[in-house]
């Protein structure tokens, strides 16, 4: 079926245009950047048609469910599991990025114990936490009272940023700013502070159930940031949360055009039913 569709999308256009056109030197060479443009958008139809569009064939894809929630607006994620869930899933504005970024991933969590202490290995498991997570992985980190404590700074990041790690997200305090923002990485944290927790904490666990900014992240649950915060998305809901605020965005999108056109968003909530 692809073969045949790109035969039409090759023949039928060109005959068009050259109707349009006729011949000549001058024409021939808008012909071909008019075609080039008809074709292009043709063939990225025939490519995409097939993206996966209900919860099971999402579940039944998780990377292209991933990929999917990269491109939807936090915003949306969060209103979609408040009409679904009617839950919180949304990090308060404490949390704020390092610089303006939009990523999303897989939860690998990790919790520091507040813990005066001088043993060598107290941190050592939140080390091996950052070599068990690879390309996709969301480092989400919680740090008993730990505003004023850095969660994690140049060397983890750049370790993250190493294996492919789509950000962080530290219900604590960050440093080594210059460093990050050098690479790239993006965090989010409670902000900059030059303290460490090196001798103030222990780890106290990988991939168990913590509590970022008052949100409750497991393992394996979908992050969703962009600058407008940081959402949680409980996996076992992921499919139709995604499909939700896929609509949603959509929606919206379709909105501004018509508020720009017909100046009047009270004409666009009528029409639309979203505000």
């Amino acid at each position: 079926m692809a073969q045949t569709s790109m035969k039409t999308i090759c023949t039928l256009p060109t005959r068009w245009l050259q109707t349009v056109f006729g011949s000549g030197r001058f024409k021939t060479v808008a012909l071909a950047i008019v075609a080039a443009a008809i074709l292009s958008a043709a063939a990225a139809h025939v490519l995409y048609s097939d993206v996966p569009k209900t919860a099971a064939e999402f579940n039944a894809d998780p990377a292209m469910m991933l990929e999917a929630y990269r491109h939807v607006e936090a915003a949306s994620v969060s209103d979609a599991i408040e009409q679904i869930l009617h839950e919180k899933r949304f990090m308060s504005h404490r949390m704020q990025a390092i610089f303006p970024t939009k990523f999303a991933g897989r939860a690998l969590t990790v919790k520091l114990a507040k813990m005066e202490n001088n043993a060598p290995d107290a941190l050592s498991g939140m080390l091996q936490a950052i070599d068990s997570g690879g390309v996709g992985s969301v480092y989400v980190m919680q740090v008993e009272d730990g505003a004023d404590i850095a969660g994690m700074g140049g060397l983890m990041g750049s370790a993250m940023f190493a294996r492919g790690f789509s950000g962080a997200v530290i219900d604590g305090g960050i440093r080594d700013i210059p460093q990050l923002k050098r690479i790239g990485f993006p965090v989010y944290s409670t902000g900059p502070v030059p303290s460490t927790s090196v001798g103030h904490y222990r780890f106290a666990g990988v991939n168990i159930p913590v509590d970022c900014d008052g949100v409750t992240v497991r393992a394996g649950d979908i992050i969703v940031a962009d600058q407008d915060g940081v959402v949680v998305v409980p996996q076992e809901h992921a499919a139709e949360i995604l499909i939700r605020a896929q609509q949603l965005d959509n929606t919206e999108h379709s909105m501004y055009p018509f508020i720009e056109k017909f100046h009047s968003i009270t004409e666009a909530v009528r029409q639309f039913g979203r505000i």
